[in-house]
């Protein structure tokens, strides 16, 4: 036997030297006093022929301080924060004073970025880009000579006819079935009500008192014309320099990302300019349509209101519901059954633009779903009034781009 096995435990070893006669006696119990005993010297045994890990200590963690508890010069922190708001209110005051100065930038960038794919078309066919510009402002300035010189004197003239014919509509509307059956519903409070809306029309104060006073009225006709001016300008000098301007500015980009934010860029301006073009596309097809209607039903006002459509049908949405509301209104003063003829067939207008007309123009152009443009023309609205709800749709459709192009790539690329 080897001398691991000849070994003794110190518990074996007591019982061992006992005398020869208890050994042979019966085996008498042990007490508990000599269990335990027993049992100790064990677990002693038995921790001399093992290692245990020495224990690990965790130090309690101190607390961090606060921003605040740290802030070792509280005065001069006071002034440094006091600069700091006094400096964020100067700029926005900056940017409140500046901000008809944006508004016309921003009217020329999108009038430039839509009259950009007239100009490249031009290019394509062979035309050095020079004389492309040159041609489409020649164009564009003709366009607008020919509005200024056919368009407004007619449309001065049948907004004057119009004021001087409203109480001769009234009249011919006081003699219609619908006026007599208004009247026997509600009494003379139609009568009432139609006389107080001659009045309101044709007091040639009510204007005035609209607008501010004759003072105001000049004023903003003056500031209106004078701004047209401006936009005009900046217009025909962003499409004369637009591949500068895209150029300078790709090239605050880093190097290695330029031909990556040249793509972006293109995509972005592609997008807007196409919007442009198929806005006003629509929109002067809706003149057109109205001009129809008005002049074969019978209607008054045909270049009037095929003027209004024109300028309605250019807001997204709503502009075409917004006009169908308003012709049908004006025409039931003049002739309620051409009113309705005119109302049901600028409503199956309405469905060909829809489903017809808006596809085909548009879906080169944009492809933003249409929760998120009656969601960017709300937005839009609220933010910049009118031109923030023609500008919803191209500045949703370029945050899409690079939302598209960067953000999404970048969380793919992420394990």
């Amino acid at each position: 036997m080897s001398s691991d096995e000849n070994a003794q435990t110190p518990a074996e070893a007591a019982i061992a030297e006992k005398p020869a006669a208890e050994t042979t006696a019966p085996a008498a119990k042990p007490s508990r006093a000599e269990r335990a005993a027993a049992a100790k010297a064990a677990a002693a045994a038995a921790a001399e022929h093992h290692t245990y890990p020495a224990p690990v200590v965790i130090e309690p963690m101190v607390p961090s301080r606060s921003f605040w508890t740290r802030i070792d010069k509280p005065f001069v922190f006071g002034i440094l924060v006091t600069l700091g708001a006094l400096t964020a209110i100067m700029f926005g005051v900056m940017l409140a004073n500046l901000a008809t100065v944006l508004i016309y930038i921003a009217l020329a960038a999108f009038g430039a970025l839509g009259l950009d794919p007239a100009v490249r078309m031009l290019e394509r066919r062979g035309m050095p880009r020079g004389w492309g510009v040159l041609t489409v402002i020649l164009a564009l300035l003709a366009v607008i000579v020919l509005v200024l010189w056919l368009i407004v004197p007619i449309i001065v003239e049948q907004i004057s006819l119009f004021i001087t014919s409203i109480p001769s509509i009234i009249r011919d509307f006081q003699t219609t079935d619908l006026y007599a059956a208004l009247q026997k519903q509600f009494g003379d409070q139609v009568g009432d009500l139609v006389a107080q809306i001659q009045s309101f029309l044709t007091d040639p104060g009510t204007l005035f008192s609209i607008g501010g006073g004759a003072l105001q009225v000049g004023t903003s006709i003056a500031t209106a014309i004078s701004g047209a001016m401006i936009v005009l300008v900046l217009t025909l000098y962003f499409v004369a320099g637009l591949p500068g301007i895209k150029t300078s500015l790709l090239r605050l980009a880093p190097a290695r990302d330029r031909a990556r934010a040249a793509d972006i860029t293109d995509q972005i301006t592609d997008s807007v300019g196409g919007y442009i073009m198929g806005m006003v596309v629509l929109a002067f097809c809706n003149s057109i349509v109205t001009l129809l209607l008005f002049f074969f039903l019978g209607l008054p006002f045909p270049p009037l209101m095929a003027a209004i459509s024109f300028m309605l049908t250019l807001i997204p949405l709503i502009g075409s519901v917004l006009f169908w509301i308003v012709g049908s209104v004006i025409a039931l003063f003049s002739n309620p059954l051409m009113a309705l003829a005119f109302a049901a067939c600028y409503l199956v207008y309405m469905q060909i633009e829809a489903y017809y007309l808006t596809p085909k123009v548009m879906n080169r152009a944009v492809a933003v779903p249409g929760a998120l443009v009656v969601i960017g023309a709300m937005a839009g609205g609220t933010l910049l009034g009118l031109l923030g709800a023609l500008v919803a749709v191209p500045v949703t459709a370029s945050i899409l781009i690079i939302i598209k192009q960067i953000w999404i790539p970048r969380q793919d690329a992420r394990s």
